[in-house]
């Protein structure tokens, strides 16, 4: 499977869920779940009502915002900000004085979040089209860049990291929520497109992501959390989403996802 043709069935789903067309990749509170449960993801009461409607899809494998200790005046990066949840809980967190740049590949998903911008008064959130390999923004602009769940959708991870270390000011930080693996998936799972758009076949070991993260010159860098990754659907939904898999391969995937959530700093 090409990176062009990755890339390619990521952002044709993803424009799916933003034009309200449901999709089923994996299980709940999961990270590509249409519909799931972000209270399950640790967001509180006052986060979800906080957004415009519409802002909250269900996506994502954790709360960075709630780690990130975000700041007044504060410049933010969000990275494959979709319809802009967490985009608009950490404007909140910024103030006035302090700036959000949410930035996604997909054209449905920057207009669902312009137009959800426009339902209130977020005037300091700014959603940009791009690739989380290239970003759209200057060099050493951003205090903090946080991500949820999108970086292991990346056929390209070690450019990520370093592209949000340019981006970071000295003494800037990042918090990221996504799924790793504990040991290597089957074949037919790790060549599978639906496992691939529902954030399995993308993931990275553990051990090589942390390092990834440091290759890219991030210090500090730490697991402050880690938590099984919920497969209650995952089985039947992906075997109807690709044939080609099996139960027991699916099985074999059980044990092997986590979600964590990590951060580092920029020196």
């Amino acid at each position: 499977m090409s990176d062009s043709k990755i890339k390619k069935n990521v952002r044709d789903a993803y424009s799916d869920i933003a034009k309200g067309i449901k999709r089923s990749c994996c299980g709940d509170s999961s990270c590509c779940l249409y519909g799931g449960s972000s209270k399950a993801l640790g967001y509180s009461d006052g986060d979800l009502k906080a957004v415009p409607e519409g802002a909250d899809l269900g996506l994502g494998c954790g709360n960075p915002v709630a780690l990130a200790s975000l700041k007044d005046g504060e410049i933010v990066i969000d990275l494959g900000s979709g319809a802009g949840f967490d985009s608009f809980i950490a404007s909140q967190r910024v103030g006035i004085t302090g700036k959000v740049i949410g930035i996604d590949m997909t054209p449905e998903m920057v207009e669902k979040a312009r137009e959800n911008q426009g339902k209130d008064d977020f005037g300091n959130i700014e959603f940009r089209l791009g690739e989380i390999e290239n970003l759209p923004a200057e060099d050493n602009i951003a205090d903090v860049v946080i991500s949820n769940c999108v970086i292991n959708l990346s056929t390209d991870k070690p450019r990520v990291f370093s592209e949000i270390f340019r981006v970071l000011k000295p003494g800037g930080r990042m918090m990221v929520s996504d799924i790793v693996l504990l040991k290597s998936l089957p074949p037919g799972v790790k060549n599978s497109i639906a496992a691939y758009v529902g954030c399995i076949a993308g993931a990275s070991l553990k051990e090589e992501y942390i390092n990834i993260i440091k290759f890219a010159g991030f210090k500090e860098v730490e697991i402050i959390d880690e938590a099984p990754f919920p497969t209650a659907n995952l089985l039947g939904q992906l075997i109807n989403e690709d044939y080609s898999l099996s139960y027991d391969m699916l099985k074999q995937v059980e044990a092997s996802l986590v979600s964590i959530k990590v951060k580092g700093l920029k020196e």
